[in-house]
């Protein structure tokens, strides 16, 4: 099958391999042309009816495959999560702003299937020599993800479960401020629950830890053109200007933390 060149076309490829991460959770992977793809950054999934974002979870340009993980959700990703290897599905992107890699201390934080991009961002840090510390955190053992395959890169990773079954027992923000009083790092980033990361961003600012979120808002175009994904005040674009932002510019965003638009622009609470 043909490949383009033109992000803005799909390609419909075949799936490659799928990885299931967890009960509900699966990667599938995909073989690609890699052009300038950065952690943080996200592609659109086309199963033939319907198109959503996903978070690129894997880069690995040596065996020429991507990956992106699904968490099952509703009836478009239960239709993914009923897909084997070798079935097609249409793939545009990548799109958005990714996560800047800096410093040679880092923390990664991911909530749930937030630690997709966070994924991401480890593999590509630790090739470059960062030092890093990731938090995994899901509500209970069997939802953590990616623990097995990060501890293969040499970084140190650490869970944490709400109920206690494995690792710390309770929030990630509580671990994360542990680690912040006891250790030096030059960075952070985030992506999980939004209020989670609310919690992170009043921590970063307290300890004035630089910290990159990825965010998440409901999307149609992914190109910039229809404003769905447009937050308040500023009115950025989360599928150009973001999902990833620094913690200066999250506080210029008045919803953030509070509330997000369904698919017909009403607000709704977090």
């Amino acid at each position: 099958m043909l490949k383009t060149d033109i992000k803005h076309f799909p390609q419909v490829l075949k799936i490659k391999r799928i990885v299931e991460e967890s009960p509900t959770v699966k990667t599938f992977y995909f073989p690609w042309k890699f052009t300038d793809e950065t952690p943080g950054q996200f592609l659109m999934l086309w199963n033939f009816q319907d198109e959503k974002p996903m978070s690129i979870s894997s880069i690995d340009p040596v065996n020429d495959e991507v990956g992106v993980s699904v968490k099952m959700v509703g009836p478009f990703t239960q239709s993914l999560h009923k897909l084997h290897e070798n079935d097609l599905l249409g793939l545009r992107g990548p799109y958005g702003t990714g996560f800047q890699i800096a410093g040679s201390r880092v923390l990664a934080v991911g909530g749930g299937i937030g630690m997709a991009p966070i994924a991401a961002f480890t593999d590509e840090a630790s090739k470059r020599g960062v030092e890093m510390d990731v938090i995994t955190a899901a509500t209970t053992k069997k939802e953590i993800l990616f623990q097995e395959r990060l501890n293969t890169t040499g970084v140190n990773v650490m869970a944490t479960t709400d109920d206690g079954s494995h690792g710390f027992c309770g929030f990630a923000t509580e671990l994360v401020e542990k680690l912040i009083k006891q250790e030096d790092y030059d960075m952070m980033v985030v992506c999980g629950p939004e209020i989670m990361m609310k919690k992170l961003l009043d921590i970063s600012n307290q300890y004035q830890l630089p910290t990159q979120f990825s965010i998440e808002r409901y999307m149609k175009c992914a190109l910039g053109i229809c404003g769905q994904c447009c937050v308040d005040d500023v009115g950025w674009r989360i599928c150009v200007e973001g999902p990833v932002f620094w913690g200066d510019q999250l506080l210029m965003i008045s919803e953030f933390g509070k509330y997000h638009r369904d698919s017909s622009g009403i607000r709704k609470q977090f």
